[in-house]
């Protein structure tokens, strides 16, 4: 079983920047490929960006490309997203979600492949 805690959200203004926490209990994390994804009111969730279990491969979705970067802390059992520039566009509530795998290179943002989620963080971009 593993659990999994967001933080970071808040209401930033266009243009700004904010870090999001993914922070995962148990002794396992390394097992798992962490994904970012989003949901905005009215719409579906959609995977933002993927990390791999050792995070030698990254992906992102093409509309956070070159302003999100993914990163994780095995040690600390940590998942974090770098959000720059931000866009009212990328108001969501963000969630993280874990993928067990034993391929090293795996990275989803596929909802179904995901086993475990947490219950997300509230990020608002509007000046």
């Amino acid at each position: 079983q593993l659990q999994l805690v967001e933080s970071g959200g808040g209401l930033v203004q266009p243009g700004g920047s904010l870090r999001l926490s993914c922070a995962a209990s148990g002794n396992t994390f390394s097992y798992y490929a962490i994904g970012w994804f989003r949901q905005a009111p009215g719409k579906e969730r959609e995977g933002v960006s993927c990390i791999s279990r050792s995070g030698a491969s990254t992906n992102y979705a093409d509309s956070v490309k070159g302003r999100f970067t993914i990163s994780r802390d095995n040690a600390k059992n940590t998942v974090y997203l770098q959000m720059n520039s931000l866009k009212p566009e990328d108001t969501a509530v963000y969630y993280c979600a874990a993928d067990l795998t034993f391929v090293q290179s795996r990275c989803s943002m596929r909802t179904n492949d995901m086993g475990y989620w947490g219950k997300g963080t509230l990020l608002t971009v509007s000046s």
